[in-house]
């Protein structure tokens, strides 16, 4: 217990707008635990209702809380175009196994302005045969943005999936460099 009798897991919470639309960020005292997209009412209040199932307690809306207030600047920076990478504690704790190793990997591994095909991933780990489970891995980011699966991509040069839409992960890899920004 800290000096306020918190267990230490609170997750505090804020939204924040973004050149793709309102993120919900969540954070622990470990670090940043949750970027969410698209975070309208019903969107933050479902990804609120999974956080407090996961931490037994309600997450506490605190938009000037130090980690949430410095991922907040790093976002605005990485949107302006003047931040190419993110320097932030992280809370892994939403993902483990498999997940968690390629996840670390592709955060480590695959720089601004670049892109990874899914098997290329999946050999990075020791994987080479598990392209599909990469997919699943990038699905179940807790960190979208800051754990940049954006960057994964089909071998074919296709763009491939992505939990916060097709033209979403468009936007983000033009703001990087690697699509043409959109005509309109």
């Amino acid at each position: 217990m800290d000096s306020h009798g918190q267990d230490g897991r609170r997750v505090v919470w804020a939204v924040v707008g973004s050149g793709i639309g309102p993120l919900l960020l969540a954070a622990t005292p470990t670090g940043l635990v949750g970027v969410v997209f698209h975070a309208t009412e019903e969107v933050r209040d479902k990804a609120l209702a999974r956080l407090a199932s996961r931490w037994g307690a309600e997450p506490v809306e605190a938009p000037g809380s130090p980690l949430l207030a410095e991922a907040a600047r790093q976002l605005e920076e990485y949107f302006a175009g003047a931040r190419r990478a993110f320097g932030l504690p992280l809370d892994w704790s939403l993902v483990s196994g498999f997940n968690r190793e390629v996840l670390r990997e592709l955060a480590t591994g695959v720089p601004y302005g670049s892109v990874v095909g899914y098997g290329d991933l999946a050999g990075r780990v020791g994987q080479p045969g598990a392209a599909q489970a990469v997919g699943t891995a990038m699905g179940a980011n807790p960190l979208p943005v800051v754990v940049p699966c954006h960057r994964v991509v089909e071998s074919d040069g296709g763009i491939g999936g992505f939990g916060g839409g097709l033209e979403t992960k468009r936007k983000l890899l033009a703001l990087e460099g690697v699509l043409p920004e959109p005509l309109f």
